[in-house]
């Protein structure tokens, strides 16, 4: 893992943009994370009593999610219920570029601090209102949490294996798929408002319709064949071979075989060359079909190696085969450790945390780990106590 003082104290190519996030959670926290780690100050809008939940979910007794999901962000203290609290907030909104919200539909306007109000004050701002199920529709007022969003877009219902339940993923998986894409309708609204004619709008970010929008073709495919997809386990429903299997030292390989050249290689490797002229196996839809007996043989001659010795093997014949790892066995990995994709983030209580590094790679601009996540309410004097004395001055303006 790269050191602490090769990824800090640089600046990126979104310096200047100021982002006001006052989200709970994840997904906000994903989205904002994007845009701090290419130079934005992004600013934790939270609640003072006890901030954002994301600090609750805790392993070891430590806020880990935290510390990697807010890492090179700013921290306030605001209750948007108190009148005092929502001015400050409304003056800081004049000066920032993004807002980022994720109350349920209607709570930012009952606050009175809905987006006619916040455009208004400040034309060019792009508003990102994140929501279960989005601003509008019947369930927009339903409760908005992931798993549920996972269960209803057809996610759930094709994961896992066939003579199981639906599997739901055990990471927020519709959080982060959202959060990354806000993060880039941020960029292409703020394109848009940086035009001479250009101006601000609003973003309605549901968690339901990105997590939907990366499961392919299933709609038009239940049209065509009248048929909805079928959990299918390790298996691919549109090549093979495709699976995991388990070595002799007790590991496991991922193999996909998935181009003809591909398959032709892996039954050389395996010294079963005939089975490229095998009806069964000899076309794509015909090692579909039998694609049990494929992996049985395949699982054979792999069960017969270790971890370590199937890898070299596929790996010199040229065959897609990969480790399946856990969290321990990838940070140990060669290749892991010279790309930098851990970076180790000084940090009060811990010394520093291993933490993803800043995707993607920029080769001009490159983003990077600044600051550590924030303490709750560490930075009011720096941003609120400006416009706190402002206000208090009888004599200032704005």
């Amino acid at each position: 893992m790269s050191a602490p003082d090769s990824h800090f104290n640089r600046s990126g190519p979104l310096a200047g943009l100021r982002v006001l996030d006052l989200s709970r959670l994840v997904a906000g926290n994903m989205l904002s994370l994007q845009l701090a780690d290419f130079g934005a100050e992004v600013i934790k809008i939270e609640p003072p009593d006890g901030g954002d939940t994301l600090r609750h979910w805790r392993k070891g007794g430590l806020e880990l999610y935290w510390k990697v999901y807010s890492r090179n962000k700013k921290s306030v203290r605001l209750s948007l219920k108190n009148s005092g609290d929502r001015n400050l907030f409304l003056r800081l909104a004049k000066s920032a570029q993004v807002l980022i919200e994720s109350f349920r539909p209607g709570v930012m306007e009952a606050l009175g601090a809905g987006p006619d109000v916040l455009l208004k004050a400040n034309p060019k701002l792009v508003v990102v209102r994140i929501s279960g199920w989005g601003q509008t529709g019947p369930y927009r007022h339903r409760p908005g949490f992931g798993s549920l969003v996972e269960a209803m877009c057809g996610f759930a219902a094709k994961n896992g294996f066939p003579d199981k339940p639906p599997a739901l993923p055990n990471m927020a998986l519709a959080d982060m798929v959202a959060g990354l894409q806000g993060a880039y309708a941020t960029m292409v609204a703020l394109r848009e408002a940086e035009r001479p004619e250009g101006a601000g709008q609003v973003i309605d970010l549901s968690l339901l319709e990105p997590l939907h929008s990366i499961l392919g073709p299933d709609a038009a495919s239940h049209r065509v064949t009248g048929q909805v997809p079928a959990r299918s386990g390790n298996r691919s429903s549109t090549s093979a071979p495709r699976s995991v299997f388990s070595t002799r030292d007790g590991g496991w390989v991922a193999l996909s075989a998935s181009t003809p050249g591909m398959a032709e290689r892996l039954f050389q490797a395996i010294g079963r060359p005939e089975l490229i002229d095998d009806p069964r196996f000899r076309a794509n839809a015909d090692r579909l079909q039998h694609a049990e007996e494929l992996e049985a043989i395949i699982q054979e001659f792999i069960a017969q190696r270790t971890l370590a010795e199937n890898l070299a093997h596929f790996e010199a014949a040229e065959v897609t085969v990969g480790p399946v790892y856990d969290c321990a066995q990838f940070e140990a990995d060669p290749h892991v450790k010279e790309r930098g994709i851990l970076v180790e983030t000084p940090d009060a209580e811990m010394g520093s945390v291993p933490m993803p590094s800043v995707v993607p790679r920029l080769s001009r601009t490159p983003g990077s780990v600044r600051l550590p996540a924030p303490r709750l309410g560490e930075h009011d004097e720096e941003i609120l106590g400006p416009l706190r004395r402002r206000n208090d001055n009888p004599e200032s303006s704005g």
